[in-house]
């Protein structure tokens, strides 16, 4: 399935899970973690076992739980237990190894998110998820933990554009999602008002090749889902590349409205075809 959208709903707040629902997203992200205080933590964990248990059929839903170091995360794993939820989101993740320790402490096979780039040394171990990649559902980064851990005032420009430490760890998770051929998803776009910022944030996302990004609040649902979602000239320009490969099905290049275009090209449009469902 696409996922385009994967919007946050706090566990401690279970009024919110029925409208993330009707929001639109592809997917929603019922958080354990740091959304919700410690003293929530257990009524979060009722909560979200309760709603998963009635709804895992529905929209695809995804639970973060606390990092493996953590003492909630055996908490966490017990309020798995009967639940079949579509992924689940391993926060501060550092690499295979996390993935595999997280993996054989579940009771069946769930797929994982993890968000990759949460502290200095999982930026050392980004490559190695194509290792795991058939426990993975996608992968992502954050831009908060980490300049937190580095004593960073912030991750980001006054423009709002990262500064160059964490625009490498964007583009180490990018890699790192392609080369485990799983979708890469963007982090999440802070300032949930400004939905001008978000779209130039998010065809930025798609542009580099992001295939998603999480959203913290409902209204920017929407502009994520139109943004990766391919427009009638991007699919007529991916179905006339398509064609005219298939016409000639010998040349690695071809001559088409005055431009050269070669497999790469071929590759592209076919990727535009498939998240179009064509």
């Amino acid at each position: 399935m696409r996922l385009r959208s994967l919007l946050f709903a706090p566990g401690d707040r279970p009024e919110r899970f029925e409208k993330a629902l009707a929001s639109g997203a592809d997917a929603v992200i019922l958080d354990l973690e740091d959304s919700v205080a410690p003293l929530n933590k257990p009524k979060a964990r009722e909560n979200v076992h309760e709603f998963v248990l009635h709804h895992a059929g529905e929209t695809a839903l995804l639970i973060r739980i606390n990092p493996l170091t953590s003492p909630e995360f055996e908490d966490d794993l017990a309020a798995l237990s009967g639940l079949h939820p579509f992924a689940i989101v391993l926060p501060k993740a550092e690499g295979a190894a996390s993935v595999l320790k997280l993996a054989g402490s579940l009771a069946s096979a769930i797929p994982i998110l993890p968000i990759a780039t949460e502290t200095p040394s999982a930026i050392f171990e980004i490559g190695s998820y194509r290792d795991v990649s058939t426990s993975l559902c996608g992968l992502t980064w954050g831009a908060e933990d980490l300049p937190a851990a580095m004593g960073a005032t912030t991750a980001r420009r006054t423009d709002g554009r990262y500064t160059p430490p964490y625009e490498l760890a964007r583009s180490l998770t990018l890699f790192a999602a392609h080369a485990a051929a799983v979708p890469a998803i963007d982090t999440v776009y802070p300032d949930f008002r400004d939905l001008n910022g978000l779209r130039a944030y998010v065809g930025r996302a798609r542009r580099d090749g992001f295939s998603g990004q999480m959203a913290i609040h409902p209204s920017q649902v929407e502009v994520i889902n139109h943004a990766f979602t391919p427009d009638a000239s991007e699919i007529a320009w991916a179905e006339k590349v398509a064609a005219a490969f298939a016409a000639r099905p010998d040349a690695g290049v071809i001559q088409l409205d005055g431009r050269m275009l070669d497999l790469p090209h071929l590759k592209l449009a076919i990727r535009i075809l498939d998240v179009a469902g064509r």
